[in-house]
């Protein structure tokens, strides 16, 4: 199963929700896709969705997902990809009224550079985007959480021994 998560957040993301209806009705997505369509207006015609879920349901959805697909949020991909999921992310983007502004393409690069997802910067390439995760194994998630840590000790002991 596919699932499709566009957050919880006040903006609309019907692109993404519309390419996969036209994705399906082109042969090209033959899996069955379940999504979290939050507040865009488009209503799917191809696969079942709901508009929002509690964390268990969505929490269900990620596990028995093979592939998310999603907006560039930060949260959903760590998320997904802690749990050994292959991500493909679409940046919402400001021209088109999904975001105030194009954050999410500078965090989807940030995400290139670590290897661990699928970025897809034009939804036209969502097709070659889906062919490529089907190919290709992604880097797993490493947190940064301890090199932080470490980091700030480093330079704690630094300045006691300075004082």
């Amino acid at each position: 199963m596919i699932f499709v998560t566009l957050g919880s957040q006040k903006f609309q993301f019907d692109r993404l929700l519309k390419k996969l209806d036209e994705l399906i009705d082109k042969g090209i997505i033959t899996d069955e896709i379940f999504a979290q369509i939050g507040a865009s207006t488009y209503m799917p015609q191809k696969y079942k969705y709901t508009r929002f879920m509690d964390r268990e349901e969505f929490s269900k959805c990620i596990e028995n997902a093979s592939l998310i697909v999603t907006h560039g949020g930060t949260g959903v991909i760590i998320g997904a990809v802690k749990k050994g999921k292959k991500v493909i992310a679409v940046p919402r983007l400001a021209k088109y009224g999904e975001h105030v502004d194009d954050h999410q393409l500078q965090l989807l690069h940030q995400f290139d550079e670590l290897g661990i997802i699928c970025s897809c910067y034009e939804i036209d390439r969502l097709d070659e985007c889906l062919n490529e995760v089907r190919n290709k194994t992604y880097k797993p998630y490493v947190s940064n959480t301890q090199a932080i840590i470490d980091s700030i000790e480093d330079f704690l002991e630094m300045t006691e021994k300075h004082s």
